[in-house]
């Protein structure tokens, strides 16, 4: 049953089994098995209920499997992906053992006072670090988190603002993993369809004022800083860390947290912490200008550097680089200070793995039922119904929106979505009126990152949270009401870009809404 009605029927169950249980790993794996079943419903009464479950087995375990090896060959972006989460906890582990964190924590409390001050920190450093959602996401995560936990922000929020200043920034950035990956596919678009009047590179620039979701999760992750905006279950962490200085729910798991307490050195440094952050960033990004120089053909720019890098290889590259200064520090802590017991070294290793445990598991069944929702075409579906829909040109970006929005839910990819829907809403522009491409293209790209937003099954969603040290449905659940919100405003923004034909008049609707909004907000709450 690919590429049909049912085909969007899994991802449903798996995400109202998110919102109904709260348990991630039980609602992925239902979503899985219906998955299964659903591909292989048509022969259930051809070859009975014998060869049908051995159908469904199969089909399980051969996506397991490809996640790790594919085409008879090491699937090395995924393999990179996990083994960058172990040297993460490992690198967590020890700057904790060291007292990197404590030491940079009382430090920040002396610079930054204020809880609006530790959030509008970790906001800036989302948007300055713009290479990667991945490399983002669990950074910001690692810099960020001792301040906003001395100043009583909660995991949630802070895995709120880590989420909603990564691929936003990605996304309207050039020079980036992102933007490399959107010209090399603008870049067919433009040609199949004559366009000549602008380059794959001029028109993502004036994509960029059209990608309105975008410009208001960027504002709201803002305002919500600055004005301690609290919507929905937000107000019940932010309550708690600011009553009892719990900033996890302590009843629940989190991602990328330590699950033993390990020895603090007193005398630890700030400098612990931070030349581990900063050997693992320069690794990391010294490794995409490396890996991309090398598999560029031909003349070497920018832009053609972030097309061929290979950000999962990096990732790794600067994790070991990571993990290497942060041994350096720690066993000059034990052999030249004798501030730290050097048996600490294997415990430090075990609990850092231990601690990503939990992100790595919900990754494994994210990929799982990512891969078998590609082979049930739901995306394919999808579009064909965008594609079939007879509706008025002028509504086209707006439905565009929320098509493209609705497929990065269901599947957990805005990548995936890019590549499926942008082609697409290029031919339909095209075909209905070619000055509506860009605000279509733009729609696109605003609609994905709404749905890898809400989506618990998307991998930068997944990675937030382990940055953040949240639960994962706890940072599902509260960010969901900021990005709908965002969404709405932008939906109108693009109705009314469709209507006016202008791009200024849309932006600035979206701007007007969005003011009107936080004014609303913040007067209930006074009031």
């Amino acid at each position: 049953m690919s590429g049909t009605i049912f085909s969007i029927i899994p991802p449903i169950i798996a995400l109202l089994m998110v919102v109904l249980t709260r348990r991630v790993l039980l609602s992925l794996g239902v979503g899985i098995l219906s998955a299964a079943v659903v591909l292989h419903a048509k022969i259930l009464k051809s070859e009975g209920v014998g060869a049908w479950l051995q159908d469904i087995v199969l089909t399980i375990w051969t996506s397991i499997k490809g996640i790790f090896v594919s085409e008879g060959s090491l699937n090395t972006g995924n393999v990179y992906i996990v083994l960058f989460l172990f040297l993460l906890g490992m690198i967590t582990a020890f700057i904790s053992i060291s007292g990197g964190s404590r030491a940079f924590g009382e430090w920040a409390q002396t610079k930054v006072k204020t809880r609006t001050g530790a959030q509008l920190l970790a906001a800036v450093l989302g948007i300055i670090i713009f290479i990667d959602d991945y490399f983002n996401a669990l950074a910001v995560g690692q810099i960020s988190r001792p301040l906003t936990d001395r100043n009583k922000v909660s995991r949630a929020k802070l895995a709120y603002i880590i989420d909603s200043t990564s691929a936003p920034v990605c996304v309207v950035s050039p020079i980036s993993s992102w933007g490399a990956y959107i010209i090399a596919i603008l870049a067919p678009i433009l040609a199949a369809h004559g366009v000549t009047e602008y380059s794959p590179l001029s028109a993502f620039m004036q994509i960029i004022p059209m990608n309105l979701y975008v410009i208001i999760a960027l504002l709201m992750v803002i305002a919500v800083a600055v004005f301690n905006l609290n919507i929905g279950s937000m107000k019940v962490h932010e309550n708690r860390a600011m009553k009892t200085g719990e900033v996890t729910d302590p009843s629940k798991p989190v991602l990328g947290e330590l699950k033993q307490d390990l020895p603090q050195c007193k005398k630890g440094s700030v400098g612990d912490l931070v030349w581990p952050i900063i050997a693992l960033i320069v690794g990391t990004v010294g490794s995409i200008f490396w890996t991309g120089y090398r598999a560029t053909k031909g003349n070497v720019t920018i832009f053609s550097i972030f097309e061929n890098t290979d950000v999962t290889a990096s990732l790794l590259y600067g994790g070991l680089l990571g993990i290497i200064v942060t041994l350096i520090l720690f066993f000059i802590q034990a052999y030249a200070k004798r501030v730290v017991n050097v048996n600490l070294l294997p415990k430090g290793m075990i609990e850092g793995i231990k601690s990503m445990l939990p992100a790595v598991y919900i990754l494994l069944f994210a990929w799982v039922i990512i891969d078998l929702i590609g082979q049930l075409e739901t995306g394919t579906y999808l579009a064909w119904k965008v594609e079939e829909w007879n509706v008025n040109v002028a509504f086209l970006p707006v439905i565009l929106f929320v098509v493209a929005g609705f497929m990065a839910f269901a599947t957990g990819t805005s990548w995936g979505t890019f590549g499926m829907m942008l082609p697409i809403a290029g031919d339909i522009a095209a075909a209905a009126d070619i000055n509506l491409l860009l605000p279509a293209l733009a729609a696109v790209l605003a609609g994905s990152v709404f749905g890898d937003h809400c989506s618990p099954i998307s991998d930068t969603t997944i990675l937030s949270s382990t940055g953040a040290g949240s639960h994962h449905i706890d940072h599902v659940m509260t960010q969901l009401p900021y990005a709908i919100i965002s969404a709405v405003i932008a939906g109108i923004g693009y109705i009314v870009l469709g209507l006016t034909d202008s791009t200024a008049l849309g932006l600035l609707s979206t701007l007007v809404l969005f003011v009107i909004f936080v004014i609303t907000v913040k007067s209930r709450q006074k009031a």
